[in-house]
């Protein structure tokens, strides 16, 4: 089977290509995957995300199994086109106010641009002889030409009797994803009659991440229901001495090795609350200072060029509550460990996780707003590397965690230092292997593993494979007309 992957984040590196590389490191010894993996990230349609618009990040490395594609459909360096997406977006978000005319212009923009990446996405398919489509978080409506344009080119190849197809692997949708920029929300409250849904063609199927986005998509104006697949969470093996590059890793970056490593899992973006781990960092600190124990390092994994304003604001933050020589940011951790040019060690999530449980660190995940998680995986990362956590609340949190987690919760601005000593006292407990602090994590990590339990995958991939084999015929080679 050869696989592609369509990826709506428009990042060189987001939670949901960590999780697709988890999926394809448990199944890349089946003799049914052909490699490479074959990606477009979705640089060429997401102008919000300006410092990768439009053909990535040049520092970006990638596995040996995925090739990225740098195609500009459209052309680059048309700011034009970056408007016109933008607005087309903003437009999307707020169909039920726009009145005829206005409705036309937009279905005008969205025809105008779908042609070109239809006929994009048939030439690649046909280059790279491709039996199926992963396409993350290409339902919501980021850039409804290019989805249309899928569904179009998928069609054209998969005709109905023509084994393979295009999987729409969502871990956000409308309803549960509620972003605002500058007061308006970025997307509808539902689909609406602008908004490609999965299920308008027999090549498609559907998954999704939770039981509640299952559900919303049962209230979606489309045939196609979406099976629920967790996501597959990293394999840290047993505990082992520091890798060579973990140490140099820390020597590089000059934090000395008996230093306990906390992690923020997440971008460097509005709604993921960097700023709420940064406040407890420094109230972790002075406890550190206060108790005369080492203070730990907080390593933040998202880029600061994503959401520049946003980010300027954290940046200013850390240097407002003097931790600037304590917080590092990790612009963005890469898929696979590495040494960039520089020969700069580049950790991936896999490797962090280890130094973290390895010096008795935490994990912090604190978003600033409860509707815009489907599930958060800061608790499953701290709980398979056996280390303290807190959160702040979020909607789905029990619903995917249950209540047994140890989790410190964070309920607000002033719940913050109280929040920090009960973190503080149960990295200190698990340094020490306090008996029943071990016991707690070890019950979370067990619990965790139950919950992400890979086989959903592993079951939904057999299926694909096997509905791909004998598919290398001309029935499938439609080709642009």
């Amino acid at each position: 089977m050869k696989l592609a992957l369509v990826s709506g984040d428009g990042l060189p590196v987001s939670g949901l290509l960590t999780i697709f590389r988890n999926v394809m490191e448990t199944e890349l010894a089946n003799e049914g995957l052909e490699l490479p993996v074959v990606a477009d990230l979705g640089f060429s349609w997401r102008p919000d995300k300006q410092h990768f618009f439009p053909r990535g990040s040049e520092e970006s490395t990638y596995p040996d199994w995925m090739s990225v594609s740098t195609a500009v459909p459209l052309g680059a360096g048309r700011a034009d086109l970056m408007r016109e997406l933008t607005w087309i977006r903003g437009a999307v978000a707020r169909a039920d106010t726009l009145d005829d005319e206005e409705s036309a212009r937009l279905r005008r923009a969205v025809e105008s641009l779908a042609g070109p990446y239809e006929e994009y996405f048939t030439r690649w398919f046909e280059e790279h002889d491709v039996d199926w489509v992963c396409a993350v978080n290409m339902t919501l409506s980021d850039a409804v030409p290019v989805t249309l344009g899928l569904h179009r080119a998928a069609a054209r190849r998969w005709s109905e009797g023509v084994p393979g197809g295009v999987l729409f692997w969502d871990h956000d949708l409308f309803a549960s994803y509620s972003v605002f920029e500058e007061g308006a929300r970025v997307y509808p409250p539902g689909p609406n009659r602008f908004t490609p849904l999965p299920g308008t063609h027999p090549c498609h199927r559907w998954a999704v991440v939770s039981p509640a986005l299952a559900e919303e998509v049962k209230e979606y104006p489309t045939p196609l229901g979406a099976t629920t697949v967790p996501n597959v969470l990293p394999a840290l093996g047993p505990e082992a001495p520091p890798l060579e590059r973990h140490s140099a890793f820390l020597e590089q970056r000059g934090i000395d090795p008996d230093r306990p490593l906390i992690l923020v899992p997440v971008r460097v973006f509005q709604v993921k609350g960097v700023e709420i781990s940064v406040s407890m960092f420094a109230e972790i600190k002075r406890l550190c200072e206060e108790r005369r124990t080492p203070v730990p390092c907080l390593l933040v994994f998202g880029s600061l060029d994503e959401d520049p304003p946003y980010a300027q604001k954290v940046v200013s933050l850390v240097q407002e509550l003097n931790v600037q020589d304590d917080v590092v940011f990790l612009d963005g951790v890469p898929l696979s460990s590495h040494q960039d040019a520089t020969g700069q060690w580049r950790p991936d999530e896999i490797d962090l996780l280890r130094m973290c449980r390895a010096g008795g660190g935490a994990v912090l995940f604190t978003p600033n707003t409860s509707d815009v998680e489907s599930v958060g995986l800061g608790p499953a990362l701290a709980a398979i590397a056996e280390v303290p956590c807190a959160i702040t609340d979020y909607a789905c949190f029990e619903d995917i965690y249950g209540t047994r987690s140890s989790c410190v919760r964070v309920s607000g601005g002033k719940d913050i230092p109280a929040a920090a000593v009960r973190l503080f006292d149960l990295m200190e407990k698990n340094r020490r292997g306090d008996p029943g602090v071990r016991e707690d994590l070890r019950r979370d990590k067990e619990h965790v593993l139950r919950s992400f339990d890979p086989e959903p995958w592993r079951r939904l991939f057999r299926e694909m494979v096997n509905e791909a084999d004998g598919t290398h015929n001309d029935a499938k080679h439609v080709g642009p007309s």
